[in-house]
């Protein structure tokens, strides 16, 4: 009874404390991801691979409790699944726009804050097939740690995602995906580094105060990090556009058909460009058609979004929590032409990938946990001012999954923003498709479908651009090769 009574306590992490306290109205700090299933799950056998997969991570059966002390995680002594766990209809047609309407208001709609911050809901009436809702708040988990949950909780075989034993589920670990090691081992080294530095930058703004002589005696890594910080805070405002307005309270979200992966890495070499580079100029494309259709003249502008960098070390890969950095990217919202288009981001992503932008904002995030609410607040507001949109990659596995005996069709999610940002795009890869969503704040985008809509003309336009441009010297097997793949594939 006592131990009821008395539920287990652990503090929180400053970097998830800072995720905790930026919640608003008019920004909540959830994730929210769609899952479309090839059948109806058992409502019963659903919430039984979740108890033992998904609470799994004791973090799900913990309430996330701020104090003016501090934050940390509680066990809830009352926690029951299956108030977590609804199952719901959609009204009418129970069509794309039923669908759109109702997820709109979910991802509106503040999670109960005296309960853990995380709930599913199944929607048995989809006129296209059942669809699982998810909210998780961002305190939980990143991406990168949402996608591990994901693996845990479903089988590469239908039959076996019916009954994972998480034991031995663990020796199955996805090994043919290889999405964990993929992701992970190229930002090991750089956040092996990130926490030296960052309290070499820290140890450095002390002694400044003291000797500001120190600066011309060169301490290197810690400067470049101090510089970085500089440059992130004296960044410019982004400009007023129609994605850059006082935010309401309702936001509003889309999604598009799906993008064939291999279509679009045969696009990518054939530019000498990365998967990455393709995507965000098409996303920048129609940024700037959107403008246009509602009178703005992006001609002469350029916006920012903010872009999460996994700094995920390899032994966190299978824990919760936040492990990212933030990096502004510049997009070319002025330039037509979608090859120049290309070549501007392509430049700016090689440019960032050379930056400590990643490292600051950890640091930050880090020290914001610390910080009292106001100062956090402060800061927070200052750095929003400098992007309109946040910006979310996320590579998912490439075979198809299998929940509680359903496949996953399609996968779909949208990351929070933050201060005044009330834009944000997400691209995910599953199952050799590519998926593009975006959320906005109903007073900057009633209709974010008339971006999505923009999307794949913008990626057809590159792809005709590149088919249409002269190659320099004979045309080598690389661009037959992507030639012929283009020529047969075939859109969703």
């Amino acid at each position: 009874m006592l131990d009821f009574l008395s539920p287990q306590k652990e503090p929180m992490s400053k970097v998830d404390t800072a995720w905790l306290r930026m919640e608003t109205p008019h920004n909540l700090m959830m994730i929210t991801g769609l899952l479309f299933l090839d059948q109806l799950p058992d409502y019963d056998q659903f919430v039984h691979v979740l108890e033992r997969n998904f609470l799994k991570f004791r973090r799900f059966r913990q309430k996330a409790v701020q104090t003016a002390a501090g934050a940390f995680w509680e066990d809830d002594p009352y926690f029951d699944i299956k108030a977590h766990v609804r199952r719901i209809g959609l009204p009418g047609k129970a069509d794309y726009a039923e669908l759109q309407d109702l997820v709109s208001h979910l991802a509106s709609s503040p999670l109960d804050k005296t309960k853990p911050l995380w709930q599913f809901h199944i929607i048995e009436n989809y006129d296209r097939g059942p669809v699982v809702v998810a909210r998780i708040h961002h305190c939980y988990a990143d991406g990168i740690a949402l996608i591990q949950v994901l693996l845990a909780m479903t089988s590469a075989n239908r039959e076996k995602s019916l009954a994972l034993d998480p034991d031995r589920h663990e020796k199955e670990k996805h090994q043919k995906l290889g999405v964990l090691k993929q992701i992970i081992n190229p930002a090991q080294k750089q956040f092996n580094q990130s926490l030296k530095l960052i309290a070499k930058a820290s140890e450095l703004g002390l002694k400044l105060v003291q000797d500001p002589s120190l600066l011309e005696k060169g301490v290197h890594e810690a400067v470049e990090i101090t510089e970085e910080l500089v440059n992130a805070l004296t960044l410019s405002d982004d400009p007023k556009t129609l994605l850059k307005q006082p935010l309401g309270v309702r936001k509003r979200v889309a999604w598009s058909h799906s993008l064939d992966l291999d279509v679009v890495k045969a696009l990518a070499r054939a530019a000498g460009a990365t998967v990455n580079d393709v995507l965000i100029s098409s996303l920048a494309g129609s940024i700037r058609n959107y403008l246009i259709l509602h009178g703005e003249d992006p001609g002469r502008i350029r916006i920012r979004a903010t872009v999460p960098v996994n700094l995920r070390p390899l032994h966190h890969a299978r824990e919760l929590g936040n492990h990212f950095g933030l990096v502004f990217l510049e997009l070319p919202i002025d330039e037509a032409n979608p090859l120049r288009r290309l070549k501007l981001v392509h430049e700016e992503m090689n440019r960032l990938k050379s930056s400590r932008q990643a490292l600051v904002s950890l640091g930050l995030l880090s020290l914001l946990g610390m910080a009292p609410a106001k100062i956090q607040n402060l800061l927070l507001e200052q750095f929003s001012q400098k992007a309109s949109a946040v910006l979310t990659n996320v590579p998912g596995p490439q075979v198809p999954l299998y929940l509680a005996g359903c496949g996953i069709r399609k996968v779909m999610f949208w990351v929070p923003q933050n201060g005044s940002i009330g834009v944000g795009l997400s691209i995910l890869s599953y199952n050799n498709k590519v998926e593009f969503g975006l959320i906005a704040d109903k007073n900057l985008i009633p209709k974010p479908q008339e971006v999505i809509d923009y999307f794949p003309k913008e990626f057809e336009a590159l792809e005709l651009a590149i088919l249409m441009q002269p190659w320099e010297g004979e045309i080598n097997e690389t661009h037959l090769e992507w030639l012929e793949e283009s020529l047969d594939a075939s859109p969703e």
